[in-house]
């Protein structure tokens, strides 16, 4: 008989085997259990004991009197060590060598055959080895329960895990776990309670688990119940177990508890250093983030790709590359994480000079070979809108890529380069859903509605499922055409294709049926997903939808119900409710919503918000306030604003202010058909008619136009 090692455990060593009978069978174990043998790296154990084998062969001696138990400590080691390497093939030499020296009996060497099979993934060795136990053995359970969690079959495990005797904190530790990582949280806390009331005690892998599942599906309270748990258990000074739970208290956004207990933990490794300073990164907190980082006592690469990450996320990018350079001048490299967070921030803040230096750094570094950094790359080039460098850098890329492709495309979509933008799709060698959802969004915000609809139907005739990105996109280009039947039909296909509702697509659809005509129709959706909403988008498009069809205290009603559900309303928002006070004369409201943006939310108003204000003043005839707060603004108002002004002074007749009006909007653009045509009507309803005359006749000297108005509602 001939054994050999494997290519893939890294040598190979042909050995013979002496004969063996079962009447002068001897075998005998090269490791003494007096002088045991230590090895760092498991090949040199299980090289020295077939070596062992190959030295018996020829120092064979029938009459030895050497412990049996060396042989069985031997074999064990040697399955041990096939299974930390994965090595199945000498796993199965050693089995052989097992049933003919007639160890297969021995319950130890039984487990340690059952625990190599379960590890290196022959679940059915492993089970038939198991099944020819006359018994069912604890051990022998806890290796099976834990093969089949580790190759994904759970009930398997469960079932099993329910038939066992006498379980322990290891069976349902793995069984929880299992769970855990499965993302099967709710029958993971199952256990947990089973076990709970059977009395077995706990360990900190245990709770590490537990903790990770009701991250999931439990909130702040069940978490403040899990931390007095281990505190009343004493499980409180485990590193892992209070590492879980300050991650616990930074995803619930549970500052305030994360850093009582950080403060508070006896014992804190890096991890915990991390968890705390990404809770902080996360919520905002960039200096107390920073202040945190100073005092890590020894940083890793994650510490710093945090602390920068939390700079770019506050727009800081000057300190996220000054914090990049001092990590550089610590000795440590970036990671590709790190990188593309970097380029991208680069890209948002248009600072091309900053990320033309990354590339540098990046080529040098190989970081180019990565598809996705190759794909990070143009698409900075393209928000710079260097387009031309982001065509470059996609020729050098690597074609075989579809980001590379899906990057450019997106790229010309975004420097209104629709048709170029087409030419790369048609010419891609595979299209996957974001190619197909980019191309219909760019004809959708393109104004070519019909097209990215016909472009739908080719996607879904091509078989390729859309997402709810795709979704939004088409339900914008609906809400554009105001074709009501298209966009019931593709709200029918939202629900027949089971595409998630989320946020921005129950906003779109809303806002399609409110384009389309149809407000009781989307406020029948609003009302069903409101309390499922997590996000401003669908409150914001229920708002400004029951403003723009008149229902003014609807609208400011939901706008109160949303102050109530503890979602923070956004400058969106207020463009919605101030809409709403403009339609129903609230001036006294609309003033009072202004100035909440600001002293209760922190919300600059913008020029729009200040266009709704001079509407709403400009209705109720508070034409001088109105002018007044023109001239007050932070910004310099645009041609919409004094011809809103315009308007009001032409419907209450005040020449005055009008005339003031009707100059500045002149200054803005002197070609203003639409500002001439208000100021003459405003001149005529005073009845000075060689005024009105005079502006109607230089507005046919100078040959302009008043565009006619259009609906495009079908």
């Amino acid at each position: 008989m001939k054994l050999a090692v494997s290519p893939k455990s890294g040598f190979r060593l042909p050995i013979s085997l002496p004969c063996t009978s079962p009447s002068n069978l001897k075998w005998v174990s090269g490791f003494s259990s007096r002088t045991p043998q230590i090895f760092d790296n498991p090949t040199d154990h299980l090289t020295t004991f077939f070596n062992s084998m190959r030295n018996q062969n020829h120092n064979y001696n029938p009459t030895s009197t050497e412990d049996p138990s060396d042989h069985e400590l031997s074999l064990v080691s040697a399955l041990k060590c096939c299974s930390s390497l994965m090595a199945v093939f000498q796993g199965q030499q050693l089995h052989c060598l097992i049933l003919k020296t007639g160890f297969h009996s021995n319950l130890f060497i039984q487990n340690s055959l059952i625990n190599m099979y379960a590890k290196c993934g022959q679940m059915r060795d492993a089970k038939i080895i198991f099944d020819s136990c006359d018994q069912l053995d604890i051990v022998s359970c806890n290796i099976m329960i834990a093969g089949y969690v580790k190759s994904g079959r759970l009930d398997d495990a469960r079932q099993l895990f329910d038939v066992m005797p006498k379980k322990g904190c290891v069976a349902y530790t793995t069984m929880i776990m299992g769970f855990s990582q499965n993302d099967r949280w709710s029958e993971g806390i199952e256990v947990f309670k089973d076990m709970r009331l059977a009395g077995v005690t706990l360990n900190e892998v245990t709770m590490a688990s537990v903790i990770s599942s009701y991250l999931h599906i439990g909130g702040i309270w069940h978490g403040r119940v899990l931390h007095a748990l281990t505190t009343k258990i004493g499980l409180e000074v485990c590193v892992l177990v209070s590492t879980n739970l300050l991650h616990m208290y930074c995803v619930y956004s549970s500052l305030g508890d994360a850093r009582s207990l950080f403060d508070e933990m006896c014992e804190k490794n890096i991890v915990s250093w991390n968890v705390m300073l990404n809770g902080y990164s996360k919520a905002g907190l960039v200096d107390m983030a920073r202040d945190l980082f100073e005092k890590i006592p020894e940083r890793d690469v994650v510490s710093w790709g945090t602390m920068v990450d939390a700079y770019v996320q506050a727009s800081r990018l000057a300190e996220a590359l000054v914090l990049y350079r001092a990590m550089l001048l610590a000795g440590l490299g970036p990671n590709d994480v790190m990188i593309v967070d970097l380029i991208s921030a680069c890209g948002q803040l248009m600072a091309i000079s900053e990320g033309q230096q990354l590339h540098a750094a990046i080529v040098k570094t190989g970081f180019d070979c990565f598809d996705f950094i190759q794909s990070t790359i143009i698409h900075f080039y393209a928000t710079c809108h260097h387009i031309d460098l982001a065509c470059l850098q996609f020729e050098m890329a690597s074609k075989d890529h579809l980001t590379s492709w899906n990057a450019i495309m997106a790229g010309f979509i975004k420097n209104g380069m629709i048709e170029h933008a087409r030419g790369i799709f048609n010419e891609m060698p595979e299209r996957d859903v974001f190619s197909w959802s980019s191309m219909i969004s760019g004809y959708s915000q393109s104004g070519q509605a019909t097209i990215a609809l016909e472009l739908f139907h080719e996607m879904v005739a091509a078989g390729i499922q859309p997402n709810e990105i795709t979704m939004v996109s088409v339900i914008s280009a609906i809400a554009s055409l105001g074709t009501l039947k298209e966009g019931i039909w593709a709200h029918e296909y939202i629900k027949t294709n089971s595409i998630p509702l989320n946020d921005n697509l129950s906003a779109a659809l809303i806002d399609m049926y409110a384009k389309c005509g149809s407000i009781s129709s989307a406020l029948e959706l609003f009302n069903h997903i409101r309390y499922m909403a997590t996000s401003v988008s669908p409150w914001n498009s229920i708002i400004g939808a029951l403003a723009m069809h008149g229902h003014a205290n609807l609208s400011l009603k939901i706008f109160t119900d949303l102050q109530g559900v503890g979602i923070k309303p956004n400058s969106i928002t207020f463009l919605g409710v101030l809409t709403a006070c403009c339609h129903a004369g609230l001036v006294d409201a609309g003033k009072a919503y202004f100035k909440s943006m600001v002293s209760l939310y922190k919300i600059y108003p913008n020029i729009k918000h200040y266009g709704c204000m001079v509407d709403l003043l400009g209705r109720a005839g508070c034409l001088q306030e109105a002018e007044e707060m023109i001239r007050s603004m932070p910004m310099k108002a645009d041609v919409v604003i004094w011809g809103t002004l315009l308007a009001a002074c032409r419907t209450h007749g005040n020449v005055e202010v009008g005339e003031r009006a009707a100059n500045s909007l002149t200054k803005l653009d002197a070609s203003h058909g639409a500002g001439r045509v208000l100021l003459s009507n405003l001149y005529a309803n005073a009845k000075r008619w060689e005024d009105a005359i005079f502006v109607r006749r230089s507005m046919q000297g100078q040959g302009m136009i008043r565009l006619p108005g259009y609906s495009g509602v079908v």
